[in-house]
């Protein structure tokens, strides 16, 4: 089995030397996303809102992988400022609806372009 790199044309470029995701067999391992808009610009904002335009640019990766945000086995949500952790949350609870994947999330010092939210994945999908 080989590894399979996906980029996914709707979502932001990345921001360095990397795949916004791979896919190894049925699982994918997509690379944080951050709030960037489609050129890649950084769009700031509070963390609500990084965290709802992060979610969108996953949900893009995903979909360039053939899955969904359903189909996530595990997130890992980055952010700079624990005091956030409520308000992304709330977002994150939107996103996901029903579906309650496995979840870290983790205070870091920094995070690329001055973003205060970063979202990884590690979805499941057929074939």
């Amino acid at each position: 089995m080989s590894v399979e790199l996906i980029t996914a044309a709707e979502a932001p470029p990345a921001v360095g030397p990397y795949s916004h995701a791979s896919r190894h067999g049925g699982v994918v391992y997509c690379s944080g996303c951050l709030a960037l808009d489609e050129s890649g610009v950084f769009l700031g904002g509070d963390a609500a809102a990084q965290a709802r335009k992060a979610l969108s640019n996953l949900e893009k990766v995903l979909a360039a992988a053939g899955a969904g945000k359903t189909d996530v086995l595990k997130t890992v949500v980055f952010l700079t400022d624990m005091a956030d952790f409520a308000a992304v949350n709330v977002v994150y609870a939107e996103f996901f609806g029903e579906h309650k994947p496995a979840r870290s999330c983790v205070a870091v010092a920094q995070l690329p372009l001055g973003a205060t939210v970063e979202v990884e994945a590690v979805a499941a999908i057929s074939g």
